[in-house]
């Protein structure tokens, strides 16, 4: 059973053009699990579809491997967790499951936004965000 993260809430980003952002409710220690998130996987030809809305601002590839042309919408906050250079958080897919797991790799102070680099959960990936609206954040 997958319940609601009592750990985070939704407010404004101190991140420019960001709009909205996750936080945390409480202290969140490094390892410590974030969120647990379902997923509404998309075929190939809705990712297609997707791509050409603002719904590609907030999908997952979806599939093995980097080159996969099939997506997936996270539900809960999941969707909605700011990119940074400089994350306190990452994700990983269980893909045969549809879920995504939000993990702390640093400590996260209780009122600190969370951010994750959205470059394949690779919290070390400096490469240019292939999503052009979303500015560079640490």
């Amino acid at each position: 059973m997958l319940k609601p993260s009592a750990k985070i809430y939704l407010a404004d980003s101190k991140i420019s053009k960001a709009g909205r952002g996750v936080f945390a409710a409480v202290k969140i220690k490094a390892g410590e699990a974030i969120e647990v998130c379902p997923v509404i996987a998309m075929s190939k030809e809705d990712t297609a579809k997707a791509k050409e809305t603002e719904l590609k601002n907030y999908y997952f590839m979806w599939g093995e491997g980097r080159e996969t042309e099939k997506a997936a919408v996270c539900l809960g906050f999941g969707s909605l967790f700011n990119h940074s250079y400089e994350p306190n958080a990452t994700y990983k897919k269980r893909i045969a499951e549809r879920l995504i797991d939000f993990v702390a790799i640093k400590d996260i102070q209780k009122g600190e936004e969370i951010t994750v680099n959205y470059n394949y959960g690779d919290p070390d990936d400096k490469k240019t965000l292939w999503i052009k609206s979303i500015e560079p954040y640490g």
